[in-house]
């Protein structure tokens, strides 16, 4: 199937959902996720309209930074400390911040790199962290604290990969998201769904999918 087939696809399945759920497609971003897809392919992509891309690693997100310039790429991966520097040249937009020594770090790195890059916390509510990270939901206000309000590193929302087998678990992270709208008397999006649960994710409020195989393919590396 064509790459433009798929889009076409994937954008009758955002529609089918939205109207499920009373929502309106165009406030659902969809963000293609470029792990391991060659640069011809991320630049097809580009060409039917699209012009930020996610990637889960951060050389080979700066690597095709570099190829492309013109394109805008957001980090989805977790972000070593030793790795921060070379992810906010690269990143547009780093959607993994995940605990305060990092946010600390970002904060000097930022100010001497004089660069602005919004962020989104991955937040972990089912005790997934060891293997996909994320902050606990005990940790979030620490974690919120660290970042001090910083005008170099705007807090954008939310990023959480919820476990497929939990049904309620999109609600949970949206209800999270509200409370801390209301708290931090700010709008916070909130990043979740990927291929295979795009429709839930929507029906629960989900501003952004981040969306791989369905939207590229199987990967060939």
């Amino acid at each position: 199937m064509s790459l433009q087939r798929r889009i076409e696809g994937l954008r009758a399945r955002i529609q089918s959902a939205c109207e499920a759920a009373g929502r309106d497609p165009v406030t659902i971003e969809l963000l293609p996720v470029s792990k391991k897809q060659p640069t011809a392919l991320i630049r097809e992509a580009a060409s039917l309209g699209f012009t930020r891309f996610g990637e889960n690693y951060v050389q080979e997100g700066a690597d095709k930074a570099a190829a492309a310039p013109e394109l805008s790429f957001v980090l989805l991966g977790p972000l070593q400390r030793n790795k921060a520097k070379p992810a906010l040249q690269a990143f547009t937009e780093l959607q993994s911040l995940d605990r305060p020594e990092l946010a600390a770090r970002l904060r000097r790195l930022a100010e001497d790199l004089d660069v602005v890059r919004p962020v989104w916390i991955q937040v972990d509510l089912w005790d997934e962290a060891t293997k996909l990270g994320g902050c606990t939901e005990t940790d979030l206000p620490a974690l919120i604290e660290a970042l001090g309000g910083d005008a170099r590193l705007p807090l954008r929302g939310f990023m959480a990969i919820p476990p497929p087998e939990d049904a309620g678990a999109f609600v949970q992270m949206a209800t999270l998201r509200d409370r801390l709208q209301q708290d931090l008397g700010q709008p916070l999006r909130l990043s979740m769904g990927m291929s295979d649960d795009l429709e839930a994710a929507i029906a629960a409020g989900s501003d952004q999918i981040r969306i791989g195989t369905a939207f590229f393919g199987e990967r060939t590396r």
